[in-house]
């Protein structure tokens, strides 16, 4: 039976579903896309990662690559599983059995690099007494709401998916996100979903709206122009022409003041 059609037929949900999955969504997308633009025009400066490589290197030298590389996997799973319908997927011959085996594998593979190179960068900014006293407030929101919601995303899917008996989210969640965006809200679509799932998409929406006032707006600056930009070419400076000798009684010609010396 077509899930969609199905979560219109259903009975409405209440004020707090309406609140929580309609109101909440809607604040957030609104203060992540004007959050974006206060800050672009009023801390173009402050536009950055704010790295702090100098302080620190053994630690970032292994997190950051684990960090960035599980969340490019996750958001990319993320795209597929929540923006494109499973008669999508089923038309290219990838059927409902194929998609769940590689996205439970995949996405947990993805999100063990995340957790881990998190992980690491949290304990590197905890323990390394420079790096802590060089976070702000911004950082102290930042990396407690993305780790919970990382960890609540990683938890579902274990609870659900992998130890449990399956649960398809591209028959709720996905359809409440793409009537997010249609616009046509759908909240009885994910009303009825598992607690783990409903809390990992209200923190995804909370960190929406941090977003734009953390240090992930760097994400909008990716250096992309780097990979094909043309090669840099060093070339030593040559040496000095040795300055003239000077015969002993000559005069010479001073540049502080036009005044000669014998």
């Amino acid at each position: 039976m077509n899930t969609e059609a199905s979560s219109l037929s259903a009975a409405p949900v209440g004020g707090t579903g309406l609140l929580l999955w309609v109101a909440v969504p809607y604040v957030c997308l609104a203060v992540f896309a004007a959050g974006h633009v206060w800050r672009y025009r009023h801390d173009q400066f402050g536009w950055t990662s704010r790295t702090s490589q100098l302080l620190e290197h053994r630690w970032l030298r292994w997190g950051s690559p684990l960090f960035h590389l599980g969340a490019f996997m996750v958001i990319a799973g993320h795209v597929v599983g929540l923006a494109v319908p499973a008669a999508w997927t089923e038309a290219v011959g990838v059927d409902e059995h194929l998609y769940h085996a590689g996205a439970v594998w995949a996405g947990s593979v993805a999100g063990v690099a995340m957790v881990a190179g998190l992980g690491m960068l949290c304990a590197r900014r905890l323990l390394t007494r420079r790096i802590r006293l060089g976070t702000d407030g911004s950082d102290k929101v930042l990396f407690p709401l993305l780790s919970v919601t990382v960890l609540l995303g990683i938890c579902a899917t274990a609870a659900h998916n992998v130890f449990g008996g399956g649960y398809d989210y591209r028959e709720t969640v996905s359809v409440w996100f793409r009537g997010l965006f249609a616009p046509r809200p759908r909240p009885v679509a994910i009303a009825d979903a598992p607690l783990l799932f409903q809390l990992h998409a209200l923190s995804a929406c909370l960190l929406f709206a941090a977003w734009p006032f953390t240090r992930l707006v760097h994400v909008w600056s990716a250096p992309v122009g780097y990979l094909v930009r043309p090669y840099l070419v060093y070339r030593r400076r040559g040496s000095a022409p040795p300055s003239p000798a000077r015969r002993p009684g000559s005069r010479v010609e001073s540049s502080a003041g036009g005044r000669t010396t014998m």
